[in-house]
């Protein structure tokens, strides 16, 4: 359409949502906006006032020798504090965000981050500075001063927008804004932590993955057992029994029966092919659903068509008896010794396995399949044609409720129950149905493949699903590829991550599970590859001990430690920061949990942290501050080399917030460059020698930058700068834009950081 004359153009450098400089379209309609970003962002209340004097002022420089300056890192007020940020040298030629966020590293974006304005109109947490003339220049975002510098103030507190500081490590930074959201040259971090965030605290940092991820990994695959149907890992002697059909590709062999495995190397220890048929009369015979372990070491199973079985490793045929009436669909223990409770079809019983009498019976409105719960006194029968769940008293043997199972559709998947819980999980298509003790639909949990079976970990309270591609090649939906998944019984989160299962569909059967108490080996089967699949879990480096901030003097021993757990057992390695936590180096040689060396003062302000590995993933721990201070009555005893060292990074670093030329020699200062930032600070470490205590240094630490005195006086109070910053007041950011900004530039919140960073190298 053509455009209203005088009003601007969507283009390059202007946000779709702008009708004018400074003001959004559609800004008469804030009240609908504004509710959405209070929605998405939160308004921050003010908390407990807490001055910003509270800790020390910190400085870091950025990739482009930007210099940004906090007022306060340390014991801030988790309900909400003020804080000065002001920045020097940050050119005029991109926008940048000012706020709190998740550290997330170098260069990596940090994200999210506190973000929002306060519906009031009063103070924001975080601020948008432009260049000026910037089409946004005006009510959403304010200028850079003369230099590329500002100064603001922002309310930051340790939680907002469901993420939480104490958790996460959380700096102030600076950030492109969204129109160059890939734009890392602009990001510098100074960490910050809020009062009761105590140093050391186990946990860490997962880079790749969150600390503590438990995931599974295929570590053989058995082929010994023929067609595996069925599975059960016998709880006294541990051997794994696989109930077995035939595999087509192996004409020259008749593989059905039993299977007793070493469940470490998968070879078969006992196969019993045979079992008693209608006459008596010993013939393989597959061994289709096993029922339940015998005392000591055997199972009781189920083999078609109508036979009840017993078999344990080193029997050369199984025992058992035929029974009458139709084929056997689902076999479980009995409620006494020496019965099984048998389905054939919708017909229940229970069965003395030693005569094949039934001692009661009870025919349900339809069905094949169930599921018992001995403690509760409950069986539940599922009917997935009719869509139905129903409840047999064990006591009674009558039915006494009938539940909706939503979605069944005909497609028989699995029926177990819970035995810590009772609950009852139904497998339908691709969802598992999870209806509580009393038949109450709890929770649904969807999969994008049919689910076939289900196994429980009573000792963690985790539930095992493995679902089975439908191997309709012609079905969008189908890959050819199972899942295992695992779940919490409590809350039905997911208890790891989820793993591919390759090969594993269901034209040739239904998988089955087995899992080793203590969730630690899990078996999976697979009919259409004949195999099944050993997996073993794996958990993700977590901290359990973390070293805290230190303050030491020149020439004393620093003893750190760490640790972690998981498995595989993690490795470890030491990483130190110079340029607070900027970039990171390895530590050479520091691959033990505990890191010792001499402090020395050009140390002062350097950040550690250490970085445990395994197969699964990384995890840091939280990296402290470490504090060095001249030893007493003798100033450092490498003075010449801290002092040098120290120079350069006036020098590399100090940018304009250096300040005076040379005031090691008593010169006064009154602004400079980067060249002159590096004069002073070499002249405060050629100032300082071992019977001074470094006071020259110190001259220069009161008068310069933040990097160039701190450390080579050491006794200079800690500045932002050498000259002033330009303050050109505090505007309040339209919630509306600044929802889409920091939502639209992947920038909303979070988390802790250490104590202390200066800058130096």
């Amino acid at each position: 359409m053509t455009p209203t004359p005088g009003t601007p153009q969507t283009g390059p450098g202007r946000h779709p949502g702008s009708a004018r400089p400074g003001r959004p379209r559609g800004f008469g309609r804030l009240a609908g906006t504004a509710a959405l970003a209070a929605l998405l962002l939160g308004a921050i209340p003010v908390g407990a006032a807490v001055s910003a004097d509270a800790g020390t002022p910190k400085s870091a420089t950025g990739p482009k020798g930007q210099k940004l300056t906090v007022s306060a890192t340390t014991g801030l007020d988790p309900a909400g504090q003020k804080i000065r940020v002001t920045g020097e040298d940050y050119g005029l030629t991109s926008g940048i965000y000012v706020a709190l966020c998740k550290d997330n590293g170098a260069n990596r974006v940090p994200s999210p981050c506190l973000g929002g304005a306060d519906m009031s109109g009063g103070s924001s947490t975080s601020r948008w500075i432009v260049p000026p003339g910037d089409p946004y220049e005006g009510e959403l975002a304010r200028p850079f001063g003369p230099g590329g510098s500002f100064d603001v103030e922002i309310e930051i507190r340790s939680k907002g927008d469901g993420l939480d500081c104490a958790d996460v490590p959380c700096s102030v930074v600076t950030r492109a804004d969204h129109r160059a959201s890939g734009d890392r040259t602009q990001d510098v971090r100074i960490p910050v932590t809020f009062a009761g965030q105590e140093p050391g605290e186990p946990g860490g940092e997962g880079v790749d993955v969150p600390a503590g991820t438990v995931s599974y990994k295929p570590v053989a695959d058995f082929t010994s057992a023929g067609k595996p149907l069925d599975l059960l890992l016998h709880p006294d002697s541990k051997k794994l029994y696989v109930g077995a059909d035939n595999l087509p590709d192996t004409a020259d062999l008749d593989e059905r029966g039993l299977y007793a495995l070493n469940p470490e190397d998968g070879k078969a220890e006992s196969w019993i092919s045979q079992a008693p048929g209608p006459t008596g009369e010993l013939r393989a015979s597959t061994a289709a659903r096993i029922s339940g372990p015998l005392t000591g070491d055997g199972v009781v199973y189920n083999y078609p068509l109508r036979g009840v079985g017993s078999a344990k490793a080193g029997d050369t045929s199984a025992s058992g008896v035929w029974l009458a009436g139709s084929t056997i669909t689902d076999i479980a223990p009995g409620t006494a010794p020496g019965t099984v409770l048998v389905a054939q079809g919708a017909k229940l019983s229970e069965i003395d396995r030693a005569t094949g009498a039934a001692s009661r019976s009870v025919t349900l409105p339809g069905g094949n399949q169930f599921a018992v719960d001995h403690a509760r006194s409950a069986l539940w029968f599922s009917d997935f044609v009719a869509g139905k769940l129903h409840r047999v008293d064990l006591a009674s043997f009558a039915v006494t409720a009938s539940f909706d199972l939503p979605g069944a559709d005909s497609i028989a998947g699995f029926t177990e129950t819970d035995p810590a819980s009772g609950a009852v999980w139904v497998g339908v298509n691709r969802s598992v149905l999870v209806f509580d003790a009393r038949g109450k639909l709890v929770k649904t949990l969807i999969g994008k493949d049919l689910a076939r079976d289900a196994a429980f970990d009573a000792r963690t309270g985790r539930a095992f699903v493995v679902w089975q591609d439908g191997g309709n090649l012609s079905d969008p939906a189908n890959d050819n590829n199972g899942t295992l998944t695992v779940y919490s019984t409590e809350d039905f989160t997911p208890a790891a991550k989820d793993l591919s299962l390759p090969g594993n569909q269901s034209q040739l059967g239904a998988a089955s599970l087995a899992v080793e108490p203590g969730g630690a080996t899990v078996f999976v089967t697979s009919p259409a590859e004949g195999k099944i699949t050993k997996l073993t879990r794996q958990v993700s480096p977590l901290v359990t001990q973390a070293p805290a901030d230190r303050s030491v003097k020149a020439g004393e021993e620093v003893a750190l430690t760490a640790r972690a757990e998981g498995t595989p057992e993690p490795s470890v390695r030491w990483q130190v920061s110079a340029d607070g936590s900027q970039t990171w180096r390895d530590v050479e040689g520091a691959k033990e949990p505990v890191l010792t060396f001499t402090a020395r003062t050009a140390q002062d302000g350097y950040r550690y942290r250490a970085e445990f590995r395994n197969d699964v993933g990384t995890t840091r721990t939280a990296p402290i501050t470490l504090t060095v201070t001249e030893a007493t009555g003798g100033g450092d005893t490498d003075g010449a080399s801290d002092g040098q060292t120290d120079g350069q990074t006036g020098g590399d670093t100090g940018g304009d917030s250096a300040g005076p030329g040379d005031t090691a020699n008593g010169g006064s200062g009154t602004g400079g460059d980067d060249a002159s930032g590096g004069a002073t600070a070499g002249a405060a470490s050629t100032g300082g020698d071992d019977t001074g205590g470094g006071s020259s240094g110190s001259s220069a630490g009161a008068t310069g930058s933040t990097v160039g005195g701190g450390v080579a006086g050491g006794t200079g109070p800690v500045t932002t700068s050498g000259g002033s910053l330009a303050a050109t007041g505090i505007t309040v950011i339209s919630v509306t834009l600044l929802a889409a900004a920091l939502l639209g530039g992947g920038l909303l919140i979070h988390r802790r950081a250490r104590r202390r960073t200066t800058g130096l190298v």
